[in-house]
């Protein structure tokens, strides 16, 4: 009989599981279709633009030359790099692509070999495999002529303005200009300008010049004028760069270590073993816990309206979230100490600050050094975030490029350079773990 009462037991034990391991299951279920239907999820392919998209990743890794005719009745065509006055070609100047032996006529040839023809105010596009296009600006609107009776997708058309998108370049007329964009891989003018000596010279012949006598700015060698038409490279701002690399590092450097600093003395009124008083840990501790549980974003935006901004304010912010986790961390290695230690200290007859500096301090080390190198590594992270907040650091430079909407190679080589950065404190720290702490043996 006990046997049986077992066995059904057993059983409906089994079913409870089972029917809870399901009610489980559905509840994820259940939470995900609520997921879907709050964030529209459904939509987002129908909200999605793919052609920007593509724009966006091919920007990032890659240039485009505009050639701009105004349909205003100015006849000059210009040149410009990203379209920006600092990489501008001289008036009268075109790239090799673009011909212009006619005021107010032009023959750009895009990177797929396709020609599009400027002419007054009618631009004449052949497109590979589609036809010809033609686009005429008018008064009352841009009439559009296609060979086919349904506008295709790689075209966008309204009474005042027509996008073309192929591979090989873009078209975009308008009622005022009319602009030819083509694509180059890379990053444009990352060495040097167009007014620049050294522009358009291969490495080699950069190599060859680097060495020789022959001066090709007065007064200066040559290996002296490359460094520095490249340091000052207006587009690309490298000394800015460097300056705004070495801001955020700081920040990350200063707020790490001072709050380490301060939350060690801080950490001993906080262990029971340090500190009988229950109101003085008490208060202690949550001081800690209001540090760390207000986010070092808050505390940036908190101190940039009572400093100002700046790199400064960013390292406080981060010296402040930084104590009360540090604080906690070194109290809890505090309470765990060997008392063993430290009263073989003691019996030396020892007075309380040698205790602590021979008994108590070579015992949290290895947490004290171990912990304080991974935050230095997770805050020069931390404050490329913050210094976009307070206007400091590398932060500030990638914040400015996203906001613009176009210099997205810019956006790129800054998150390059960030990315090196972290790996490059990540590399450090644990060199320096590795000669303060030692490594354990295998």
């Amino acid at each position: 009989m006990n046997g049986v009462a077992l066995k059904t037991a057993a059983t409906a034990r089994t079913k409870q599981k089972m029917l809870l391991s399901f009610a489980a299951l559905a509840g994820v279920v259940i939470y995900f279709i609520y997921i879907a239907i709050v964030f529209d999820v459904l939509s987002l392919s129908q909200r999605a633009n793919w052609t920007n998209a593509r724009t966006l990743v091919a920007d990032s890794y890659s240039y485009k030359t505009h050639i701009t005719k105004s349909n205003r009745g100015a006849e000059g065509i210009t040149a410009a790099i990203e379209g920006e006055k600092k990489g501008r070609y001289p008036d009268g100047v075109l790239p090799e692509w673009a011909v212009n032996d006619v005021v107010g006529k032009a023959d750009i040839t895009l990177r797929d070999g396709s020609i599009v023809e400027l002419s007054g105010k009618v631009v004449r596009f052949d497109i590979p495999e589609y036809g010809l296009v033609t686009i005429t600006t008018r008064n009352s609107g841009i009439e559009l002529n296609l060979p086919t009776t349904e506008v295709p997708e790689f075209i966008s058309a309204s009474r005042t303005r027509v996008g073309i998108t192929t591979p090989g370049g873009r078209v975009n007329v308008t009622k005022s200009k009319t602009e030819v964009f083509r694509y180059f891989m890379g990053w444009e003018l990352f060495f040097f300008t167009l007014d620049s000596p050294f522009q358009d010279k291969s490495w080699g012949e950069l190599i060859g010049l680097a060495f020789s006598s022959d001066q090709i700015v007065a007064g200066q060698s040559n290996l002296a004028a490359m460094v520095e038409d490249f340091l000052n490279n207006p587009m690309w701002r490298h000394v800015d760069v460097i300056w705004a690399i070495g801001e955020t590092i700081l920040m990350a450097f200063l707020g790490t270590f001072g709050a380490a600093i301060v939350a060690l003395p801080l950490a001993f009124l906080s262990a029971k073993n340090f500190t009988p008083s229950k109101v003085g840990r008490f208060s202690v501790r949550r001081m800690f816990d209001f540090f760390r549980g207000v986010d070092g974003l808050i505390w940036t935006i908190i101190l940039s309206r009572a400093f100002g901004p700046g790199p400064l304010t960013g390292a406080l912010a981060i010296l402040i979230t930084d104590t009360g986790t540090f604080g906690k961390m070194f109290s809890e290695a505090l309470e765990n100490v060997d008392d063993k230690q430290i009263e073989g200290i003691s019996s030396t007859g020892a007075k309380p600050t040698q205790r602590y500096r021979f008994g108590v301090i070579p015992q949290i080390t290895p947490v004290f050094v171990s912990q304080v190198l991974y935050y230095l590594e997770s805050n020069t992270r931390s404050a490329t975030i913050i210094g976009a907040i307070v206007g400091g650091g590398i932060g500030l430079l990638l914040t400015q490029a996203i906001i613009t909407g176009k210099d997205w190679e810019e956006v790129t080589y800054y998150i390059v350079l960030i990315v090196l950065m972290v790996m490059m404190m990540d590399s450090l720290s644990g060199w320096l773990r590795r000669k303060l702490i030692g490594e354990k043996e295998k």
